[in-house]
């Protein structure tokens, strides 16, 4: 199997391994384009965890980062999330119609 970048197989290491592993047990091999790895090899294998491994660490980094940024933006007081569609008036008149 070709793919442009490993990381667009999978969304994590966990399911990017078992895919890869799928495929070699077919007898297949695996091949990302722009990293150059080709999981035939020894040397492909190796590179292709080294990869998946850093691509799983940056996930996690993202993620933390996120939270981070959501907790301090909720310390200042921001909400963040859509604004309402409705306003309070709207909201009102919505419930009235319903209950008839």
């Amino acid at each position: 199997m070709t793919v442009t970048q490993q990381d667009r197989l999978a969304r994590s290491m966990k399911d990017l391994l078992e895919i890869v592993e799928t495929i070699r047990a077919r007898g297949a091999g695996f091949r990302s384009l722009t990293e150059d790895i080709d999981t035939t090899t020894p040397a492909g294998r190796l590179v292709f965890h080294v990869l998946a491994s850093i691509a799983q660490f940056e996930r996690e980094r993202i993620s933390e980062r996120t939270k981070d940024g959501l907790a301090s933006a909720r310390k200042r007081g921001r909400i963040g999330g859509r604004p309402p569609t409705l306003s309070p008036v709207q909201k009102a008149e919505v419930r009235r119609m319903a209950a008839n």
